[in-house]
């Protein structure tokens, strides 16, 4: 049958009319080949369709789940956000109660909406340097202890900043209350190819459901992603039926395509180039050891077996400078892009499509820069305001559906319930949900963020006014 790519090409070369979507029509001579008009199709005769896969498609999700080695493998185009609010809703009713760390991203949120669910949270650790670690198995523990009636638990594993829970513990203990497990792996596509983590991915470690991000951390092109499901506690059916809802019904070609050729890379050459890519790190590593000022997360994390040193997080701490104002100098002054900062820190993110050059240029970069810093020993408070749990007044849902309300200054708010989303993004992750109350602290977090000049967002985009209710 070949794979999608050559069947896409060989079609376009036989010059069929199409008579049919996309409005492009194919016609390079028209609008150029800048981009791939002439393989950009519709589910036409002989190429499947995402949503009812029997031939080429489905070749491609029997590929996934054979080296990913689920009971089922779905190939998702609209990125791991389509996944994870279908995975949630595959297996939770309208109003269920579930336990989710407060880590994770705002689709969980999203679902938690939509589903009108009840969250209990669960709060990572969090180091000096205010970045999120683990989630504690003894909490998940005693979070289902305490409330018999969770139907589901959700993390996020790793973490932005590449922290890995103890999800094989957390999985046991879930289980042992009949409680599937949805991790949020969108970050850690990569890891079952990693020597030193293999096992610490949630297939391996027996999560229900896993959703991976196969373009953050492999060759893929933006938006593809993809969705694991195995054991018993979840319904293969279910799942198929909420993607069907939540996922596009005209799919990008080009992206099925492109999900098929990095499975291809990584069945045909992922050893050879997992092992030159663990060499490159173990390089970068070793030599920032030297840095008089910066410091690196992965030459300094607590539990070095639960962490991917794929993600570079570089802490700007005790310097004189923020994570910010480190991505702004690198971005101005060497042309280096990271994939996010913040106050204490900057992340730069890899891959095997990473050279030894490419980690040379950062590390060369950062030596420059380092020489420059003048260290600085902030106290534990000037580090980081730690956020407690907001109280919760009322439900995500019931809070935006609470049509009496009014934007206010933000600095005004002290005891008021907002309506709306607070975040930083990336990562995505809300400092606040609608139906919380509104803390000094968090306010004190707002002003930290800005005068560090890190972007805040809300539902509405009208900060520095956030929509309270009344």
């Amino acid at each position: 049958m070949g794979n999608l790519q050559e069947k896409l090409e060989e079609y376009y070369n036989k010059d069929y009319l199409p008579m049919h979507m996309p409005g492009h029509k194919r016609n390079i001579k028209l609008l150029g080949e800048k981009l791939p008009y002439k393989i950009d199709i519709t589910e036409i005769d002989g190429f499947d369709d995402l949503h009812h896969a029997s031939g080429i498609i489905k070749n491609i999700e029997n590929k996934a789940k054979r080296i990913y080695e689920s009971k089922r493998s779905f190939i998702l185009v609209n990125g791991s956000t389509c996944g994870i609010l279908a995975g949630i809703r595959s297996v939770v009713n309208f109003g269920d109660k579930v336990l989710v760390a407060r880590n994770c991203h705002k689709s969980v949120y999203n679902a938690i909406e939509i589903n009108g669910l009840n969250p209990i949270y669960m709060l990572p650790k969090i180091g000096e340097d205010g970045i999120d670690r683990n989630i504690d198995s003894n909490e998940v523990e005693e979070k289902l202890k305490k409330n018999k009636d969770i139907k589901l638990v959700i993390l996020t594993s790793p973490t932005y900043e590449g922290v890995i829970s103890d999800v094989s513990s957390i999985v046991s203990i879930a289980h042992k209350y009949n409680v599937p497990v949805l991790v949020d792996e969108a970050h850690g596509a990569h890891l079952r190819f990693m020597e030193n983590i293999c096992d610490k991915e949630a297939l391996s470690a027996g999560a229900d459901i896993v959703i991976q991000s196969l373009h953050k951390t492999l060759p893929a092109l933006t938006g593809t992603a993809l969705l694991h499901i195995q054991g018993d506690l979840v319904k293969e059916e279910n799942v198929a039926r909420e993607l069907s809802i939540f996922e596009t019904s005209s799919p990008s070609y080009i992206l099925m395509s492109s999900i098929e050729e990095c499975l291809d890379i990584i069945e045909s050459k992922g050893k050879e180039l997992f092992k030159e890519y663990q060499d490159n790190l173990k390089y970068f590593y070793n030599e920032a050891k030297k840095f008089k000022n910066l410091k690196i997360l992965g030459n300094e994390i607590e539990n070095k077996d639960y962490y991917d040193f794929g993600k570079i997080v570089i802490k700007t701490n005790k310097t004189n400078i923020t994570g910010k104002e480190l991505a702004d100098i690198l971005r101005n002054d060497y042309k280096i892009e990271l994939e996010m900062s913040s106050i204490n820190y900057a992340l730069a993110m890899t891959s095997i499509c990473d050279s030894k050059e490419n980690f040379k240029r950062l590390l060369d970069a950062l030596i420059d820069i380092d020489n420059k810093l003048e260290k600085e020993n902030k106290s534990k408070e000037e580090l980081n305001i730690k956020l407690q749990l907001p109280k919760k007044e009322i439900s995500i849902l019931e809070a935006i559906k609470n049509n009496n309300s009014e934007f206010k200054n933000y600095n005004e708010l002290e005891g008021r319930i907002s309506k709306e989303y607070v975040w930083v993004y990336p990562p995505g992750i809300p400092l606040i949900t609608p139906g919380e109350v509104i803390s000094k602290e968090l306010i004190k977090k707002i002003e930290e963020f800005i005068d560090a000049n890190i972007e805040i967002r809300t539902t509405f985009d009208k900060f520095p006014k956030i929509e309270v209710i009344k």
